[in-house]
């Protein structure tokens, strides 16, 4: 029952249920300081929020891939992160919507209230994708994408986010999209436009968890990988 659902969603993703290929590391990545974050086949280093023992059960590793199936919360890592470099492939369904936010603390009700979110989000159907600063890509809500160059449903997309300091990078298949300085004059003005200006705790955590966002979508990643700066 479990193979005929997760088979069910990844074909409606386009995605072949054969010849999974795992995710791996160079032997030129591990002697840069890369590690996997996810090993293709387990939940293992992944955890829900506020929820140290299991994960969500609504999140399959299958055939190389992590699968947001069925409902359960956000997944979450069992490492925090503080600078770092972290690079991964995502692909999601018509009118699908997920994120990853980062530099989370389990000290408020939900994740998005201590972390910045990089939006995943196919722009073409959701309602967020007709405003460039709730699109793929955007610092969720924030700072919009410089343009939208994602590709279309059942396409991976190649994601990237590089945070050193108060200085975050969002990069989208191959382009640099988002590019902000946290407490900047331009941020805060930002924040204070935005929803998260009545949520103190927003984006002040210099080393947090990282979540993949359960927003009610099928969605997939792949080739998740960090490198701590």
């Amino acid at each position: 029952m479990r193979f005929r659902l997760v088979a069910a969603a990844l074909l409606a993703l386009g995605t072949t249920v054969v010849n999974a290929q795992m995710p791996a590391l160079t032997p030129a990545e591990k002697a840069d300081g890369w590690k996997l974050m996810f090993d293709g086949k387990s939940l293992d280093g992944w955890r829900g929020y506020k929820d140290d023992k299991k994960a969500p059960g609504g999140w399959r590793a299958f055939n190389g891939e992590l699968v947001r199936l069925g409902g359960g919360g956000d997944l979450m890592t069992v490492e925090q992160y503080g600078d770092f470099d972290m690079r991964f492939e995502w692909k999601i369904t018509e009118y699908g919507n997920s994120g990853i936010i980062y530099r989370i603390a389990t000290t408020e009700p939900y994740p998005w209230h201590t972390g910045p979110e990089y939006q995943v989000l196919d722009n073409g159907h959701h309602p967020d994708g007709a405003n460039a600063i709730t699109s793929a890509g955007s610092n969720y809500a924030v700072n919009e994408p410089v343009k939208d160059v994602t590709k279309p449903v059942g396409q991976w997309n190649e994601g990237r986010i590089v945070a050193k300091g108060n200085h975050v990078e969002h990069w989208l298949n191959g382009v640099k999209v988002v590019d902000y300085e946290i407490d900047s004059a331009d941020w805060k003005k930002r924040v204070q436009a935005s929803k998260f200006g009545k949520i103190p705790p927003y984006a002040t955590v210099k080393r947090g968890y990282i979540a993949l966002q359960d927003h009610e979508s099928v969605v997939m990643y792949r080739n998740l990988k960090i490198k701590p700066l």
